[in-house]
């Protein structure tokens, strides 16, 4: 007889097994198609994952039920979305872009400066200030990642300027959700806000892709008669996207605001380990101690957070 705390607890590991295997698959399945398999359209590639967003949202929450439908009540909250929507489609494809040119290792290590941008947006938006130790918290987040530069064999500089712009789009897109949808009337759970926001994006980005990758249709047909797994890969790549939304979701809704913290911190830390194994990208032991201080840095923030709330 399993007791229900025990139950609780399985359900838990299980939905972050979910997490972790759907938010790692699609970094690894993106580095992939965009480096490894010669499909290189990355604007393409985030629309086709909005697309999937777009159906599997309202199917999970008009058909399953996964959360109450909230519905969008004015042209003002609706003109919110839709920023929220063009901010959140530049961090992906900055992010889809800087992998073409980066390891996923890298990667992951400037991704981990989300709180540093954070923070700065948070304060230039609203001039609100935290604590000194939380500000002194990030210099090792930014220290660990010019470290890691100066380590990163494969280091490009093109690829880190787009790596660092989508983490930066990343941090402006919460710091923004929180001042546009702040009021009780307009705030949406994020299922509910990526059920609006996918459609706008895949309306941004499907023109969007055709003026910057002229010949995306072209070469994605002639890779799809090439090796019919191509178009398998596609599929199982954007659904794998919902799924990391979907996941983060449910462990957010399951846990504890700090356990979220670890599980993150450790998250960007198995990628690194499972991309360098699957990829073969060299590391230095300079660029891995970037790293390391890098996360430590983000997992001193979060503990400053909490405690000088």
């Amino acid at each position: 007889m399993v007791s229900p705390s025990s139950k609780e607890f399985l359900f838990i590991c299980f939905l972050v097994t979910l997490w972790y295997s759907s938010n790692i698959g699609v970094i690894l399945l993106n580095k992939y198609l965009l480096s490894n398999y010669g499909f290189k359209f990355p604007i393409f590639l985030t629309m086709c994952h909005m697309s999937a967003c777009s159906v599997l949202s309202y199917v999970s929450i008009a058909f399953f039920k996964v959360v109450p439908q909230q519905m969008v009540k004015s042209r003002s909250q609706f003109i919110k979305i839709a920023t929220l929507s063009i901010v959140f489609c530049g961090s992906v494809v900055g992010g889809n872009i800087s992998l073409r040119y980066l390891a996923v290792s890298f990667n992951q290590a400037v991704g981990a400066t989300t709180p540093f941008f954070t923070a700065v947006f948070a304060y230039l938006a609203t001039f609100k200030r935290e604590a000194w130790v939380t500000y002194a918290a990030l210099v090792p987040v930014v220290t660990g990642v010019v470290i890691a530069s100066g380590g990163e064999p494969g280091f490009h500089l093109f690829g880190f300027i787009m790596c660092l712009s989508a983490t930066a789009a990343r941090a402006f897109k919460s710091v923004l959700q929180g001042i546009l949808l702040s009021s009780e009337g307009e705030k949406l759970n994020s299922m509910n806000l990526l059920l609006y926001m996918s459609p706008i994006a895949v309306i941004f980005l499907l023109p969007t892709a055709l003026i910057m990758e002229p010949n995306v249709i072209d070469v994605t047909l002639a890779l799809g008669r090439e090796n019919k797994s191509m178009w398998l890969l596609l599929l199982l790549n954007s659904v794998t996207a919902y799924a990391a939304n979907l996941t983060n979701f449910l462990v957010t809704k399951h846990t504890s605001a700090l356990t979220l913290q670890v599980l993150g911190n450790a998250k960007g830390a198995v990628a690194v380990v499972i991309s360098i194994l699957l990829f073969k990208n060299p590391v230095t032991v300079i660029g891995m101690g970037g790293y390391t201080i890098t996360v430590l840095g983000v997992a001193a923030y979060g503990e400053t957070k909490r405690r000088f709330r």
